[in-house]
C-alpha cells in the first residue's frame, strides 16, 4: 500500500506539493497584508502556489486550481473513480460538495464489492464480516457515511469541512486496497500452492 498522504495545509511546513507531490518542505511568504495574501514555495520544485488567509491560521488556496488529495487508487473501479476525480477537482473551492461526491463513491463501491449499495451501514457491516478491519467502520461513522447521524450521499452537508473530504479520500482508497488488491494478492499466492489430496 501506498504511504501516507499529507495534503496541503495553510502555512504547513510540510505536505505533498500540488505541482510535483513530492512530500516537501514548504515555505511561506506574505506577499499583502493587507488583504492577507501568502504565497507558498516548494522547496523541491521551487513552484509557487498562492493563498489567502480567512482566519488566524487558516487559509484557502487560490492558485493553483488543480487536483488535491491522494489520487485514486490505481485498481479503483472506473464507475467509483468517476466521482473520485470530481471530487478532487472541487475539493478546494468546495469541501462539502467533494465530501458528497465521496459519499456517493462510496455507495457505488459497495455495489462494486457485491454488497447492495442500498442501505451502508448494512454494507459496512457485512464487509467488516468478510474481513475488512473494524476500525473502517468506525472512521466511517465518524465521518458521517453510516450511523444515526450520517449524511445522504449525494446531498451537501453543512458539517463536512476539508478535513472530511480528505480522510473520505483516504478511506475509499484503503477499501480499495483491501477489498480488491489484497484480495487479488492473496488468490496469486494460494495459485502458487501445491494442489492438496
Amino acid at each position: 500500500m501506498r504511504g501516507a498522504y499529507y495534503p496541503p495545509v495553510f502555512q504547513s511546513k510540510r505536505f505533498h506539493c500540488m505541482f510535483c507531490s513530492v512530500l516537501a518542505e514548504q515555505n511561506w511568504f506574505s506577499i499583502n497584508a493587507k488583504n492577507r495574501l501568502w504565497r507558498c514555495v516548494c522547496h523541491h520544485c521551487k513552484n509557487e502556489s498562492v493563498w489567502m488567509e480567512i482566519n488566524k491560521g487558516e487559509g484557502r488556496i487560490l492558485h493553483p486550481d488543480i487536483l488535491q488529495g491522494p489520487p485514486p487508487h490505481e485498481e479503483m473501479p472506473e464507475g467509483v473513480k468517476e466521482d473520485y476525480v470530481e471530487a478532487l477537482s472541487i475539493v478546494s473551492k468546495s469541501p462539502r460538495g467533494a465530501s458528497a461526491l465521496l459519499r456517493l463513491a462510496l455507495k457505488k463501491l459497495m455495489k462494486e464489492l457485491g454488497e447492495s449499495g442500498k442501505n451502508m451501514d448494512e454494507d459496512i457491516a457485512s464487509l467488516v464480516e468478510k474481513g475488512l478491519p473494524a476500525v473502517v467502520r468506525q472512521a466511517l461513522e465518524h465521518y458521517r457515511v453510516i450511523g444515526t447521524e450520517s449524511a445522504v450521499p449525494g446531498q451537501l452537508d453543512s458539517r463536512d469541512d476539508r478535513e472530511t473530504a480528505m480522510k473520505l479520500f483516504e478511506l475509499i482508497n484503503f477499501i480499495v486496497e483491501d477489498r480488491i488488491t489484497r484480495t487479488k494478492k492473496i488468490e496469486a499466492i494460494s495459485q502458487l500452492l501445491p494442489n492438496r489430496v
